[in-house]
Parts: structure tokens; sequence; C-alpha cells
């Protein structure tokens, strides 16, 4: 496990209502989404890094594609295989970050969706160098020509949101691309107030970083939760789609 990761602890509090955000309200859509840009038959292969409750892994399992999944929140897992059980679906559900996950096979595809591996630091990561190994390790775990869809944070929107005061104060850093912010969460022996990390990309660096890790770039759009749209991203998307290849 990832050491010092702020966000397990943050996960682990957050697991029980995590379906209950209404970005999850459309998540049909989204499997049907991904269904048609990853263009698999069934049977074929798909990991989901940083799958969370599983509310992709189990719908894209019900349309009989053989998914792993890999999240550093036991709490999420234990909602995923709630879920898979009650959906009738079997996937292989693996408690590790991605950086310790060491895949027995390689995969026709691999997704990671609304920060589920990426963007999200813990204290020790370094921010420039970070996403670019998690990305590195998805690739290792793909066929040749194996797609990949992945999320991140559009800074376009998040730095309009911030002034100089909070720049000051440490709350944005400018150098780092970084929000900083503090959070209540529950824990076994009650409320606790943790900082937690976030690092945010303008669609061109976050292009710059997936080419680095290696992947060949088909599709940047706008990848907002809730409303995927195959659009040109806009200003005000909270998040960045990228398609691409090994």
């Amino acid at each position: 496990m990832d050491k010092s990761n702020e966000w397990q602890t943050f996960f682990d509090g957050y697991a029980h209502k995590y379906m209950e955000e209404v970005f999850t309200k459309n998540t049909a859509n989204e499997i049907l989404f991904l269904q048609e840009e990853l263009g698999l038959s069934k049977g074929s292969t798909i990991l989901e890094v940083g799958c969370g409750t599983g509310r992709h892994s189990v719908g894209l399992a019900k349309l009989g594609y053989e998914i792993s999944g890999v999240d550093i929140s036991a709490a999420m897992l234990a909602e995923a295989h709630k879920g898979a059980e009650k959906a009738g679906v079997t996937i292989d559900f693996v408690h590790a970050s991605i950086m310790d996950f060491v895949p027995q096979k390689t995969y026709d595809a691999a997704i990671c969706l609304c920060e589920g591996a990426l963007c999200l630091l813990g204290s020790g990561d370094d921010p420039y160098t970070r996403d670019e190994q998690v990305l590195k390790k998805v690739r290792e775990a793909l066929k040749p020509g194996g797609k990949f869809i992945v999320n991140a944070l559009n800074a376009c929107r998040l730095i309009r949101s911030y002034n100089d005061e909070q720049v000051s104060s440490g709350e944005f850093d400018l150098v780092t691309s970084t929000q900083h912010s503090d959070e209540e969460v529950d824990t076994p022996s009650g409320k606790q107030m943790i900082s937690v990390i976030e690092r945010v990309y303008t669609p061109s660096e976050f292009v710059g970083v997936m080419l680095r890790a290696g992947f060949v770039i088909d599709q940047v759009w706008g990848g907002t939760a809730g409303a995927w749209n195959r659009k040109t991203i806009s200003l005000d998307e909270y998040e960045i789609m990228v398609v691409a290849h090994k």
C-alpha cells in the first residue's frame, strides 16, 4: 500500500455515502459510453484502476467482460463486492495501490475514471512525476494496442476559482498545480480532519504526461462525471477525458 496516503483514509470514510453523490446517477449511460468506445468483444479483459465502489466494473462485468478492479480503499472495495454480489457477477477486486499491483496477465483495455488513481496525491508523492509513474504502470498492464480511457482534473476551471490571497496562503500552489484542503472524514475512532492534495492539469499538460508515459492519443474530450459527451473540452469542464492506446 502507498505509505502515508491520506486519500486512503478519506475514501475509507467516504465509501458508505459515495453512491449517494449526484454524479453517480448517470452510471448506466457511462457504461454504454465505455462499451462503445472500447469496442471489445464479450470475454475481453478490462483493468479498472481506482475502481472504488465498482460502479463501472460491475456494469461492464454485466455486459460480459472479464474485469479486474484495483483500489487503495478497503471500505470502497467492500461496497464493490456488495455491488458485484447483488448483480450476480464475478470480479477480481484487488486491495492495493496501482504502484504495488502485480498483474497476473495483460489486459485488452484499462479505465481510470473520476480520479480513481490519478490527481490525488499523498503527502509523500512528487506532484511532477507521480501521475506519470501511475500511467506507465497502467501501460505495462496492457496488451499491445490496448485501449485506455482516463479522466484528470481540469485546471482551466479550477484555477479560475482561486484568487491571489488563496495562492499566497498555500490553498493553491501555482508552481505544482496542486490544491490543498482540509477534509473531515469518518474513521473507526470518530470524526477526523485530514489534509489532502489534488493535482490539476491543463489539457495540454495532461496530454504531455500521457505521451511521456508512452501512450498514443486518440481523443481529448470533456470528461465531467455524469456528462460524458464526446465534445471538445470547455473551460468549465471539471474533468478532462483522454482516450488513448498502447
